[in-house]
């Protein structure tokens, strides 16, 4: 009899310490901090700092912590990338992506559309297009992809005629019509903006547009047609070819793509950027 007492309170003592246990273990896991990973992004500038702001407080509850590293121009992001001193950048256009990626042999691939920016042609003199003189000075970023992307502008706002053969990189070499004899000055993208007040108008990206206070839906004397010429130069997010099915920066990417981050960048840009993946697709 007490050896059948002895057994039972042994059971029970078993027993409480197995729910104790299994008690304590549910505490840890409520109260253990969860792992964070931590994701080094390229940014040019910090403009668009706003904007992933909304999206790092978001994927700060998932345990992934966003860090900036803010470049200058558009040239470091790919090399930073390539050699690994960042996980992702979230700065360039396809095209300039693409060129980068054959001209350097790199392994980089988009794993996510964020936004596309139109270019605009803005002026302090004139307030239509029609108003511009003849042998009007304009101001064109001296960048080759941007350049070239001005110059379809110009041509789709009927300004000028480039060669169809010169695609979506014209050079001033490429113009074959130029009705009003416009002189052209070609200046550094971040200072298209600053040159407004020496020329007639100036072609100036929507993120310099922005930083200048420009408001490219009421200031603009017009602005680039977002269609499907406008696809390469939709800004991506970028990682290195062996991170394309890395699930934390896919979570980055889905981050992004929602309704919350579309409202941010209405917020920060007012019309100078717009959400490119229901545009173009997600990738």
């Amino acid at each position: 009899m007490r050896r059948k007492r002895r057994r039972n309170w042994i059971i029970a003592i078993v027993a409480l310490l197995i729910v104790a246990a299994g008690a304590i273990g549910l505490i840890y896991k409520r109260t253990a901090k969860p792992k964070t990973t931590t994701v080094r992004l390229g940014l040019v500038g910090t403009d668009s700092q706003p904007v992933w702001n909304n999206v790092k407080a978001r994927l700060k509850k998932q345990g992934i912590n966003i860090e900036y590293v803010v470049f200058d121009d558009y040239v470091q992001p790919d090399k930073a990338l390539k050699d690994g001193k960042i996980d992702m950048h979230s700065c360039l256009t396809k095209y300039y992506f693409e060129s980068y990626n054959n001209s350097q042999n790199a392994h980089l691939v988009s794993i996510g559309n964020t936004v596309i920016s139109p270019l605009g042609l803005y002026s302090k003199k004139y307030s239509s297009l029609k108003d511009l003189p003849d042998g009007a000075m304009i101001a064109i970023p001296n960048e080759p992809t941007t350049l070239g992307r001005g110059l379809n502008m110009l041509q789709s706002a009927g300004l000028i005629m480039v060669k169809k053969s010169s695609g979506i990189k014209p050079s001033l070499n490429d113009i074959t019509s130029n009705p009003k004899n416009l002189k052209f000055k070609e200046v550094d993208p971040a200072t298209a903006a600053r040159a407004l007040s020496s020329v007639d108008a100036s072609v100036i990206n929507g993120n310099y547009a922005v930083a200048a206070k420009l408001k490219p839906g009421k200031d603009s004397l017009y602005m680039e047609p977002i269609n499907k010429k406008a696809k390469p130069y939709v800004n991506i997010i970028a990682v290195q070819e062996k991170d394309k099915d890395n699930p934390v920066y896919k979570k980055v990417v889905k981050a992004y793509q929602t309704e919350e981050t579309k409202k941010a960048i209405q917020k920060t840009y007012k019309g100078a950027q717009k959400a490119a993946w229901d545009i173009y697709g997600t990738k």
